[in-house]
């Protein structure tokens, strides 16, 4: 267990995970566990399709619990008000612009646990993030993607 990968994430995205974590534990598991005993009355087991769907989400409540108790177990939280914006890293809002005439766009890298593209928010781990940590403003970036390789220039940190 030494060597559990860490998750780094925001304080903010560290509590969210928490929430999820003790709504799980304390409503949805209650509520598939119930689920599961209503099924049971219904008769036989083998042919029971509520019985199957209700130990289904059971199986998968359960997983996700022991999921979040380690992202939560093993998180690293990213100082988000650390002064130096000159440099790509963790927590910080980077705006690039794909070269030549690609569109502006801006996201801000967090860790693979509060990673949300529709919202903004990039997992350290993806093509993007990895090619820009450690970059300053003005620099152009090659970033290798499933689609093929693409340059980008970094317009601001924040």
């Amino acid at each position: 267990m030494a060597n559990e990968k860490q998750f780094p994430m925001t304080a903010a995205g560290k509590q969210k995970l928490e929430d999820e974590l003790d709504f799980l534990k304390t409503i949805k598991r209650k509520e598939v566990v119930e689920r599961i005993k209503i099924a049971r009355d219904f008769g036989d087991l083998s042919e029971n399709a509520e019985y199957d769907s209700a130990k289904e989400d059971q199986a998968f409540v359960e997983g996700r619990i022991s999921t979040l108790e380690s992202m939560i177990r093993n998180a690293v939280i990213i100082n988000e008000n650390e002064s130096n914006k000159d440099i790509v890293r963790l927590g910080t809002t980077v705006t690039f612009i794909e070269v030549p005439d690609g569109d502006q766009e801006s996201y801000t890298i967090v860790g693979s646990a509060e990673a949300d593209p529709l919202e903004g928010r990039i997992s350290n781990d993806s093509p993007i993030a990895k090619s820009m940590i450690g970059r300053t403003i003005g620099e152009r970036v090659k970033v290798l993607t499933p689609g093929g390789e693409m340059e980008i220039k970094i317009l601001s940190i924040m």
